[in-house]
């Protein structure tokens, strides 16, 4: 590849400097065994019966890069079989770069590039090749596909790409092994080193060209280095209050490495402070940060000293003959004293008391001590936060607890509340402790039955039978292992109907003594029962209980227990009796309601029957008294407001009948029908005598042009003997039936009203 540039190299500068003239190509017929460089030969057609031969060698042209000459670099030539240099074929060039990178000469087939390549930034250009008759511009041979290949020439020096670089040697690293290492290199002492590094091409056309970059050497720490402590004893001062779990100090051992190679854990040498103290690493500082354990105590133990070891976590094996790594340092620490409030004997107290004890009893006491150096007397007083505090006292010396009020357990079993110690000395120190007092039981109420039973026993029970089991209940909060015991009481021990069977579990059953009872005799039975308990002293009750005799079939399944049911026919069931009961009362509701739709009826029939021929009957459903009575609706909206009411009347009261003559303005054609409801809205307003009487009217015009005009109510006098109908036979035969209606009685037959 060299050889080959060289040679490309050499013909350019002999070619550009003018010393050789390229020859004109001239077009042959090679064997396809036979190379020419730079020409292919594109095959030509032939008739089928000559034999075919390839007229091409290589698919491939080669330019020169960067081609700095005056004329266009000649790449190659096309030529075909047929042409046989007249002219009458032409070559056309297609593909990757025709037309912009190469040109092609159509008669002859020289191929040109026409600007300078570049390999590094195209190495080969793909193009397609054809020969066309210039006459009929039919293509003489197929379409031939080739290469053109750009040659390189040395024109780039070697260069870095990511510089600058960064390497990492391990310190102490032995010469020889890493070229780059230098003896002793030491982190501690130098972190980084610069290498300038150059590369050099020697081969190349143009001669060697050389590149430089810098390589930053960067030491990576090993852990060849122990940590020491700076001082060997190390003095802490603490006081006796501090909290269990604060830090009361720290200490540092210093490791001049780095990163994790730096990191310490630190511990207490079994000792002294074992018990006391622990220590932990501060991940931020490397610090060993000292923790209390235990409470401290100066009037105990005034002063402890144990030993810390402080080693490195992360372990480097090349370095173990290099000594351990690990360093010794002794703390001392001083416990200061500090003055403490005072401290009880227990931490809970607790106390029994009987209920109903008389006021005053002492039940117990407290007891606290001042442990500081100077000891001072302590005062005790009851926290007065708490519940407790009203019923007991203390004595503030002493620390003796009495009762200060009759307690009750039934009402309150048990009280807890505080006590308060302080020193006489400095009473802002204090301490507290909790009292727990138990409220011991007197037995001072019976039991009793526990429920109100509901026993029944049949007519047809037999001697022996047990009826109902009884239990007792003691509002005394009962000890464990309270018995009660059940028995009759001695009145009713003499011949009695039934007894009283105990079952020593706190139970007992009530037995049958007789062989049947009748309800016609005695209904119901009283037993008294006494009921005793087994605590000091004994407490026993008497308690009735009620024992109904009830009716019951053989297999003694209570049938009925009512006292009516012994009046009624034998063999008349419990169901078949509420069966007639139910049939009485639906009967009763259907005739409820047969009435009521009768009564519904003939009221639909009297007041909205269509066959009346009272048509003329109007109906004012208005169950108030108007306005004047009642604030649910205000009329006067349809009043005209500009009309002025001198003397009220009620409304709701029909006025004595005034015969006054009304003059109504006669009613103009064109009157609008709004016009025409106002003026007959302001008539009736002021006309008392108008009906309906605190109702809305309904003004009937029927417009213009009508030979009856209105229908409305207005122009009705007060009664029908002022009216006048004889203008009805007027109004034409649709009002005849009216006429005779209204007209005079002779004249009217109600059998001939169609």
């Amino acid at each position: 590849m060299l050889t080959r540039n060289c040679l490309s190299l050499l013909l350019w500068v002999l070619f550009d400097g003018g010393l050789l003239t390229p020859l004109q190509p001239q077009p042959q017929q090679t064997l396809a065994t036979e190379p020419t460089e730079n020409v292919i030969h594109l095959p030509g057609r032939r008739s089928h019966f000559q034999r075919v031969k390839r007229g091409w060698v290589w698919n491939q042209f080669f330019v020169l890069e960067e081609y700095m000459g005056s004329e266009p670099q000649y790449v190659g030539k096309l030529h075909s079989d047929l042409d046989k240099g007249e002219g009458t074929v032409k070559y056309t060039l297609s593909g990757d770069g025709a037309g912009t990178v190469f040109t092609i000469d159509e008669t002859t087939g020289d191929i040109h590039a026409i600007r300078s390549l570049d390999r590094e930034e195209k190495p080969f250009y793909t193009l397609r090749a054809q020969a066309v008759d210039i006459e009929t511009r039919k293509p003489l041979e197929p379409e031939s596909e080739f290469i053109i290949k750009v040659q390189d020439i040395n024109d780039n020096e070697p260069k870095f790409l990511d510089g600058p670089y960064v390497a990492s040697v391990p310190e102490m690293s032995p010469v020889g092994v890493i070229r780059t290492a230098l003896p002793n290199m030491d982190r501690e002492v130098k972190e980084q080193y610069q290498v300038l590094i150059q590369a050099k091409d020697m081969g190349g056309q143009l001669g060697g060209l050389a590149g430089t970059t810098i390589v930053n050497i960067t030491l990576t720490d090993v852990n060849d280095n122990p940590p020491r402590f700076p001082k060997s004893i190390f003095h802490l001062k603490v006081p006796e209050s501090s909290p269990i779990g604060s830090a009361i100090g720290r200490i540092r051992a210093v490791d001049p490495d780095f990163g994790q190679n730096a990191e310490i854990e630190y511990n207490i040498v079994p000792g002294d402070g074992g018990n006391l103290f622990d220590i932990v690493t501060d991940e931020d500082t490397q610090e060993g940060v000292i923790k209390l354990k235990k409470p401290l105590d100066f009037e105990t133990k005034k002063a402890y000293t144990f030993k810390v070891e402080a080693s490195n976590v992360h372990l480097d094996h090349r370095f173990h003959s290099a000594g351990p790594f690990k360093d010794t340092a002794t703390v001392k620490i001083s416990v200061l004293d500090v003055e403490e409030p005072p401290v009880f004997s227990k931490p809970l107290y607790t106390m029994e008391v009987y209920e109903d004890t008389p006021v005053g009893t002492i039940i117990g006491a407290v007891t606290a001590q001042d442990l500081d150096v100077g000891s001072s007397a302590v005062r005790y007083f009851i926290d007065w936060k708490s519940d407790g505090d009203s019923y007991f006292t203390i004595d503030g010396t002493e620390g003796t607890i009495a009762t200060n009020e009759l307690l009750d357990r039934e009402s309150t079993a048990q009280y807890n509340f505080s006590i308060i110690a302080s020193k006489v000395s400095n009473p802002l120190l204090s301490s507290k402790v909790n009292i727990l007092i138990n409220v011991l039981d007197v037995n001072e109420f019976p039991p009793e039955i526990s429920v109100p039973y509901e026993t029944a026993v049949c007519e047809n029970a037999k001697p022996g039978q047990i009826i109902q089991i009884v239990s007792a209940a003691d509002r005394d909060l009962s000890p464990a292992g309270q018995q009660f015991s059940f028995r009759l009481s001695p009145e009713a021990a003499i011949k009695p109907n039934f007894t009283v069977r105990d079952f020593r579990n706190n139970t007992a059953g009530i037995e049958t003594r007789r062989n049947g009872y009748s309800r016609r005799q005695q209904e119901l039975y009283f037993l008294p029962v006494v009921i005793e308990d087994s605590s000091y002293p004994v407490q026993s009750s008497t308690n009735t209980m009620t024992i109904r005799v009830c009716r019951c079939d053989s297999d003694g399944t209570i049938l009925s227990c009512n006292v009516e049911a012994i009046f009624l026919p034998v063999g008349l069931s419990t169901g078949a009796l509420i069966a007639i009961l139910l049939c009485i009362v639906i009967l009763l509701a259907i005739v409820v309601l047969y009435v009521a739709l009768r009564r519904q009826k003939k009221k639909d029939t009297l007041m909205t029957s269509k066959e009346d021929i009272r048509d003329n009957v109007i109906h004012y459903d208005d169950e108030g008294g108007g306005e004047e009575d009642t604030q649910a609706f205000d009329i006067g909206a349809l009043r005209n407001p500009k009309v002025i009411e001198d003397n009220k009347i009620r409304r709701d009261i029909k006025p004595d009948s005034l015969c006054l003559p009304r003059q109504r303005p006669p009613v103009e054609d064109n009157t609008d029908i709004r016009d025409f409801i106002n003026q007959r809205l302001q008539e009736n307003d002021v006309d008392p005598t108008a009906p309906p009487y605190d109702s809305l009217a309904t003004y009937a015009y029927e417009g213009n042009g009508s030979v009856a005009d209105s229908l409305s109510s207005i122009d009705s006098l007060t009664t029908e003997a002022d009216q006048d109908y004889d203008y009805l036979t007027d109004w034409g035969p649709r009002f005849k039936v009216l006429a005779d209606m209204f007209g005079e009685e002779d004249n009217y037959n109600p059998d001939k009203v169609t």
